[in-house]
């Protein structure tokens, strides 16, 4: 039994409970108890103390939507690599990145990437593959790692036919491969998902595939949607119909599928998103990235989709992600009131509420029963922070960085910013090695 202690509690439950002086209380991988700090020392004078140090003491964070393999991209500089826009952007890097990339590539990728992930406070991802240079036994390597770090993850791999018919066969096989491994072993940190890469990427032959498939698993599919015009006008030009309309004919929408992006989406397709009861991931610093526009937020939360927030592979860091989705809004819009309400309710209860689709025990707050996934950050606030100005202090004064200990499913993986369950130094000078050659190969 393990007590993290001695700080101020943001429990993120229904009535938003904040104590100043907390405690959790940790029994193997669940919460047994959530109070004061004092009161728990006293009613588990046994449990091992694990001290706050008068920080903020909160559930670990969810990442809705991770790209692990383009961590190997961070530095990379390709020759003749100059954008103009979003398939330029995926011909010239992306594809080219996973087309190069081996087994070694993806495993210490990841590695690397639940590294970051742990030192920012994300005890759950849920990640979108693509390795077309080695397909077969790449989800299984970045659960091996997953596993190792102790982080929980939710897998898919990104079917695509844009490199022809057996590779796109073969990324079916991957997706299906890796879900019944994952049923069959019922570890409570992985599950699986069918991934699929964009509409304008994917035949109606293979679309079928991918919803049968997530039909005879039970399972939902992971796709990007609309996040730039091309997809759309290629549904347009081809089908004669708006992408989520394209995706509802085949039956893929549905509460355990998530669209990613829909950036270009209207009003209809929303309504079609809300009646599924489909997930929709924002990554707000991508967009801005890629140069790719801004989702309508906003009118989203209004029509009451199911709507998380996500990092799309720009960063591991949540509260980064959520400091930029705060203020796109607001500069979209011209309104300065966007975003204070909508955002933090992504982050904070709609992030744990999806991932709860996949995983079985309650993730994402501090209370009885709920997994044992807490962070403490060393946060101390120079104005008054109590229940009603929590969200102000987390996106105006926290960040992964301030994140000193890190807990998922009762196991502790970071301590006073020292790692327990993985050598960092060992990892990230393996990394540089692979990545180095992986870059040598994109540019020979």
């Amino acid at each position: 039994m393990v007590i993290i202690g001695n700080g101020r509690l943001i429990t993120r439950n229904e009535s938003n409970t904040f104590i100043e002086n907390g405690a959790v209380v940790c029994d193997g991988s669940t919460i047994a108890d959530v109070g004061i700090y004092a009161d728990m020392k006293k009613k588990y004078p046994d449990a091992k103390f694990v001290d706050a140090h008068g920080g903020v003491i909160m559930p670990g964070l969810i990442n809705m939507h991770n790209h692990i393999y383009s961590a190997f991209a961070r530095g990379l500089a390709i020759n003749g690599y100059h954008p103009k826009g979003i398939l330029d952007i995926l011909n010239g890097l992306w594809w080219k990145l996973d087309r190069t990339m081996n087994l070694k590539d993806t495993y210490w990728s990841a590695q690397a990437t639940y590294v970051d992930c742990i030192k920012n406070g994300v005890t759950t991802i849920f990640d979108h593959h693509a390795s077309f240079g080695s397909v077969a036994g790449s989800l299984h390597e970045i659960a091996e790692s997953s596993v190792q770090a102790g982080i929980r993850s939710c897998l898919c791999y990104e079917v695509s036919d844009r490199d022809g018919q057996a590779k796109s066969d073969a990324s079916i096989k991957e997706n299906e491969d890796f879900i019944k491994y994952c049923q069959k072993e019922k570890n409570p940190l992985l599950a699986g998902m069918v991934g699929m890469h964009a509409s304008f990427t994917i035949s109606d032959e293979t679309m079928e595939k991918c919803a049968e498939l997530a039909s005879e698993t039970n399972t939902g599919c992971h796709i990007h949607v609309a996040e730039g015009k091309p997809d759309v006008d290629d549904c347009m030009n081809k089908y004669g119909k708006r992408i989520i309309n394209r995706l509802g004919d085949f039956k893929i929408l549905g509460r355990k599928t998530m669209v990613i992006h829909c950036i270009h989406i209207v009003p209809e397709e929303m309504d079609l998103i809300k009646s599924t009861d489909t997930m929709v991931v924002h990554n707000p610093e991508s967009n801005m990235g890629n140069a790719v526009g801004c989702g309508n937020v906003p009118l989203m939360f209004q029509k009451g989709l199911m709507l998380g927030l996500g990092t799309d592979g720009y960063t591991n860091d949540m509260f980064e992600s959520y400091k930029v989705a705060n203020i796109i809004h607001k500069h979209v819009t011209g309104d300065p009131n966007e975003g204070w309400a909508e955002i933090p309710v992504m982050l904070f209860d709609n992030n744990h509420k999806m991932a709860n689709r996949y995983f079985d025990k309650k993730i994402g707050v501090l209370e009885k029963g709920a997994s044992a996934d807490v962070i403490v950050t060393d946060y101390n606030p120079l104005t008054p922070m109590n229940a009603s100005n929590i969200n102000g202090h987390c996106v105006f004064g926290m960040s992964g960085r301030s994140v000193v200990t890190t807990m998922c499913a009762g196991k502790i993986l970071m301590q006073d910013r020292k790692l327990t369950s993985l050598d960092e130094n060992e990892i990230m000078a393996k990394s540089r090695e692979q990545a180095a050659g992986l870059w040598k190969r994109i540019n020979a």
